[in-house]
C-alpha cells in the first residue's frame, strides 16, 4: 500500500515540473539553438585538432576561444547571440 502513494507523489510532480518549466526558460533564453549547435560543432573541431584561429593559422586550444570563435560565426550568419562584451 505504500507504493501507491509514492507513485501518486512522483506523478503529481510531474506535472508540477511540466505547468512551471516550459514558458519561464523559453523567455529568458540568451542563445538560440543554432548557436548552441555551432558552438558543439567548433567545440569537436578544437577537440581534434582542427579548429585554427584567424590570420595566423595557429591550432585553437584553448575551449573559450573556441566559443568566441563559434559565437562570432553566429552573431555574422544572423542566429540570436548577446552583443560581444565590451573591453
Amino acid at each position: 500500500m505504500a507504493t501507491k502513494k509514492v507513485a501518486a507523489k512522483k506523478g503529481s510532480a510531474k506535472k508540477a515540473a511540466k505547468k512551471t518549466g516550459t514558458k519561464k526558460t523559453a523567455a529568458k533564453r540568451k542563445y538560440s539553438s543554432a548557436a548552441s549547435r555551432s558552438v558543439q560543432r567548433e567545440m569537436k573541431a578544437m577537440e581534434q585538432g582542427k579548429l585554427k584561429s584567424g590570420r595566423s593559422g595557429m591550432k585553437v586550444t584553448n575551449p573559450k576561444q573556441a566559443i568566441a570563435i563559434a559565437l562570432s560565426e553566429a552573431r555574422k550568419a544572423g542566429k540570436k547571440v548577446p552583443p560581444p562584451p565590451e573591453k
